[in-house]
């Protein structure tokens, strides 16, 4: 009875104070025909040293965690410090306040205001909202947000963005008036090309550095590209773990950077929850959607932390409303803040460049295998593309059966002309030995 707080005697009684015999009674007004009238098909009782035993048999089931893995793509292996999971577990950030009643929540609001401030350090851009959903939705939101900003519907939107994203942000806007045109990338360099697209009636300029296909944009160039037809340029970022060894997206022109903070110490999870991350210029600032926390001082000038723009439907008239954004992720927001501050400026750019040197390692020894080639001639930074001598779905399960060992991401999935290619990524927890291992199965 550990877990049951409420004795037989006790249940008893309390059913007999609402006139019920028995706790069937509970459910008289469920049609008999639809309720179970059988017993569950679960195990007998077990002590708690039985439960744990056999938790962990089905654990040992689940060998897929212990293969090496070269999948990225936009949700990544990294090493998220211990620190992490206890700060997060502790009952006053489970259990925090809404950060509407700034008397009850200052430390709500506090590590919002900070996530904040990393995010615009990271980014090189003025303001940043309190996070959202996801790095798909944020740029959604990007989208949404040009097309306020400088009255126009195109959405000029280069090809090597994440596919998923792309997709996500058609689903978004399908009922507005975005009219949404694809940018097509060099075969060659594996980076944007083709801006022909961009005219007086363009919203934003979109691209994704590193890329999806891992590829260093030029952002400068795009920028300048977007800035001389009169739009936003718009750049999106799946590895956050970049913004330790590249150039800020905000120090090459960029107007809005969305991405996804996933890198920042939160678990892979199965694809989420992650966090989205959204930034801008300050003159854009009542166009942002999501929330904004910041600093407030009472008449004595003691330092609060306020709830300070939140342009929802919930706050000011619909007409006004910026998104249909309610909330933030709150507490994997909380995890993306502590990591950066445990890792701090010198350890954010030590992983980004294990990453960096990691992954030229493995491109170096994959290029060297008869039949292999780097696909794109572009700098990059944890991912690549390697093009193969047959189909790639066909070869990467061959590598997993007779090796154990996920190789990549097929491109064919998303890139139907590309059967040969396949995606690799290598982090800072991807041993050399395993790159090795790789090698050597690719090779065979």
């Amino acid at each position: 009875m550990r877990y049951i707080p409420n004795s037989p005697e006790e249940r008893a009684e309390m059913l007999d104070s609402i006139g019920l015999s028995n706790s069937n009674d509970l459910f008289r007004s469920i049609p008999a025909d639809v309720r179970l009238d059988r017993e569950l098909k679960i195990t007998r009782p077990l002590a708690e040293p039985e439960v744990i035993a056999e938790m962990e048999r089905m654990a040992a089931r689940n060998t897929g965690a212990a293969k090496p893995s070269f999948l990225g793509a936009g949700v990544y292996s990294h090493y998220s410090p211990t620190i992490v999971d206890h700060l997060i577990q502790r009952s006053e950030f489970f259990t925090s306040y809404t950060p509407y009643q700034p008397e009850v929540s200052q430390g709500t609001l506090q590590y919002i205001f900070e996530f904040q401030t990393l995010i615009c350090q990271l980014t090189g851009m003025e303001v940043a909202n309190a996070s959202m959903y996801d790095g798909s939705t944020a740029m959604a939101e990007a989208y949404v947000m040009a097309q306020r900003v400088t009255r126009r519907n195109k959405i000029v939107v280069a090809d090597s963005v994440h596919p998923e994203y792309r997709q996500v942000a058609e689903t978004y806007t399908q009922h507005g008036d975005a009219e949404i045109v694809t940018a097509a990338m060099d075969p060659k360099t594996g980076r944007v090309a083709d801006l022909s697209a961009l005219d007086d009636k363009t919203a934003a300029l979109v691209v994704q550095s590193p890329n999806f296909l891992g590829c260093i944009e030029n952002l400068e160039r795009l920028a300048d590209a977007a800035h001389a037809a009169g739009a936003l340029f718009v750049v999106v970022v799946t590895e956050a773990i970049s913004f330790g060894l590249l150039k800020s997206p905000g120090a090459c022109g960029a107007d809005i950077v969305v991405g996804e903070g996933q890198s920042f110490g939160i678990p892979m999870g199965f694809g989420g929850p992650h966090v989205g991350l959204f930034a801008t210029q300050d003159k854009y600032i009542r166009q942002m959607p999501g929330r904004l926390c910041g600093i407030a001082y009472d008449k004595d000038g003691n330092r609060g932390f306020v709830l300070t723009l939140s342009t929802r439907e919930q706050h000011i008239r619909r007409e006004k409303a910026t998104s249909n954004i309610c909330t933030n992720q709150g507490l994997i927001a909380l995890a993306a803040t502590i990591y950066l501050e445990s890792m701090g400026k010198q350890g954010l750019r030590e992983v980004a460049e294990q990453n960096a040197r990691k992954a030229e390692y493995a491109k170096q020894k994959i290029a060297a295998i008869d039949g292999f080639s780097v696909a794109f001639s572009a700098p990059t930074f944890n991912e690549f593309v390697v093009s193969g001598p047959r189909p790639a779905s066909e070869l990467l399960e061959g590598v997993r059966k007779e090796h154990g060992i996920v190789a990549g991401l097929p491109l064919s999935k998303y890139y139907p002309d590309r059967a040969n290619e396949f995606l690799v990524c290598v982090t800072e927890t991807t041993s050399g030995s395993d790159i090795d291992r790789l090698v050597d199965a690719l090779g065979t």
